[in-house]
């Protein structure tokens, strides 16, 4: 199982924050940096807000050199498809082929209110997530009128996101090369997961590629475990999804890996923590040993 640092943007991180996360995600050979794309604050309210997901992640391409980055996930109500797909190919020559795209449908409906942007009905926006998956497509592959192409060959890969139901599910079949799955118990990461396999072999494709995004917390030592529990809890009232020592955090990834997750972006809302990212890498480490 690879091992990604998933930052929750809209939470008033400031570009040095960015910066930081990023050179320790890179220092600990984590597989990459994801962030949210939201614009309103969810947790730590006003004034926490967010810098643009697209704008960020340009930045922190051209300050690192292996770490790879993307969003989990962009709303397709925030661009339209020709601009978003111009940042991902931007972003790609930047990093020198360093881009994933996550593209969901958007749900958080207070943030298009304060931005002035649309927010249709669920089912308008998961027809709007099928459209712009293919046209996203369309345009790095196919369309001999944009120019320059991605430097990923044949694109830079496609991820959606959700739990699993069958409008995702048949979109990211459709066009996408992962699937990204929201928060699951082991149970729940093995049903999403045969879901997932049985609409791809339905349509004649390989398996798709299988993630899940979800909280962690962890510490060397049970010490250092307690005082970061302290902090989320300070933070949001509950506790993370996953949490121990090193040790601990592996044996319960290593569940999920047997369910079939092949990649994780671990959700770290204290961002101001940025140690935390050098102990993930020793997660990291170990299951990779």
């Amino acid at each position: 199982m690879r091992i990604a640092l998933m930052i929750e943007g809209q939470e008033g991180v400031s570009w040095a924050q960015w910066l930081a996360l990023a050179r320790a995600a890179e220092d600990a050979q984590l597989d990459g940096l994801f962030r949210s794309d939201h614009y309103k604050s969810i947790v730590r309210g006003d004034p926490a807000g967010s810098l643009d997901a697209w704008a960020t992640l340009a930045g922190l391409a051209a300050c690192t050199k292996t770490l790879r980055v993307g969003t989990m996930v962009s709303p397709v109500t925030f661009r339209p498809v020709s601009i978003l797909a111009k940042l991902v190919t931007t972003v790609d020559h930047i990093s020198n082929g360093r881009v994933e795209l996550g593209l969901g449908a958007g749900w958080y409906e207070a943030e298009h209110e304060a931005y002035g942007l649309a927010f249709p009905p669920q089912r308008e926006r998961l027809d709007e997530l099928d459209r712009q998956i293919a046209e996203i497509v369309r345009q790095w592959t196919a369309d001999d009128g944009v120019w320059p192409k991605p430097v990923q060959e044949p694109r830079p890969p496609i991820i959606v996101g959700g739990g699993a139901k069958p409008r995702t599910v048949a979109a990211a079949v459709a066009h996408a090369d992962e699937y990204n799955t929201v928060w699951p118990t082991v149970d729940e990461a093995r049903e999403r997961k045969q879901r997932l396999d049985d609409a791809a072999r339905a349509v004649g494709r390989e398996p798709l590629r299988f993630s899940m995004m979800t909280s962690c917390v962890v510490g060397r030592d049970h010490d250092e475990l307690a005082r970061r529990l302290d902090a989320l809890h300070r933070l949001t009232g509950s506790g993370p999804a996953i949490s121990g020592t090193v040790d601990e955090v592996v044996e319960q990834l290593r569940a999920y890996e047997e369910a079939g997750v092949e990649r994780a972006m671990l959700q770290h809302l204290v961002h101001e923590d940025v140690e935390m990212v050098a102990v993930l890498g020793d997660v990291a480490a170990r299951l990779e040993a």
